[in-house]
């Protein structure tokens, strides 16, 4: 999954999406390197990112995917978002799936619109919200309380006719580096929820901070990241690097089939 992000404050790559040639230019790189998906966000989740209106994303984010849609109408286009206006608007002019980092718990009519929309869900963990989640980082057991937050999603999910549902445990979001690298250690664990599990690590903070490097240096410790996170289950990698992740994944299911 490419990540495309339509905000001028996003952690990585804020601003740079600029024009309508650089957003073409750029998902059609991620395409020919090979994505399958391309998530598209107006909202910045940067940890303490400045708040935005709905009307603000809206606008941030249905031009450009009626744009790529326009030039690449096979693309597969995933929306970031956690308001159900925005899932709703996207979906119907041909977005596929909805991605939500508050798991339907920012928007109470989330459940309700995917389950109208019949559209893959991406629900990941997160504490509050992108504001406040750093002040959310004291759990007495990582594993077991994100393991019970996902169980519990999932079922009510599940009791609205939600079917396609896939899970993020939200690196960086609301944990500690050192709690990131607890839960990437104790993945596989999660494949108890039968699932489909997404790994959002590319260029995060657990990396360059540990590395004492900036996020522009954090590539190739994405790297090492993703190889390990495919070897204990990840289904989907959620990337700034398409080309680097896509030969990640070649070379551990070349691995594998020997």
């Amino acid at each position: 999954m490419g990540i495309l992000n339509l905000t001028p404050d996003s952690f990585y790559d804020g601003g740079k999406l600029t024009s309508e040639t650089v957003i073409l230019s750029q998902a059609e790189k991620m395409q020919n390197e090979g994505a399958t998906f391309l998530d598209l966000g107006g909202y910045s989740s940067r940890p303490g990112a400045d708040f935005v209106s709905e009307t603000q994303e809206l606008q941030r984010v249905l031009p450009v995917v009626e744009l790529i849609l326009k030039e690449f109408p096979e693309a597969i286009l995933s929306i970031d978002t956690f308001r159900s206006n925005i899932a709703k608007h996207t979906i119907e002019i041909g977005a596929a799936i909805i991605n939500d980092i508050s798991a339907g718990s920012l928007d109470h009519k989330m459940f309700e619109t995917i389950a109208q929309l019949q559209v893959p869900y991406i629900m990941m963990h997160m504490r509050g919200t992108p504001e406040t989640m750093m002040q959310n980082t004291d759990y007495k057991e990582l594993t077991k309380e994100i393991m019970f937050y996902f169980s519990e999603k999932i079922a009510k999910a599940r009791s609205f006719g939600i079917n396609d549902i896939i899970a993020d445990l939200g690196f960086g979001f609301s944990k500690t580096t050192e709690q990131n690298f607890e839960l990437l250690n104790e993945l596989e664990l999660f494949s108890m929820l039968d699932i489909p599990l997404l790994v959002g690590v590319s260029r995060k903070s657990m990396i360059h901070k540990t590395l004492a490097i900036s996020a522009k240096e954090a590539l190739n410790g994405s790297t090492a990241l993703h190889a390990i996170a495919i070897q204990k289950g990840a289904s989907i990698l959620r990337v700034h690097d398409v080309k680097e992740a896509v030969e990640t994944i070649s070379l551990l299911q070349n691995l594998k089939s020997h």
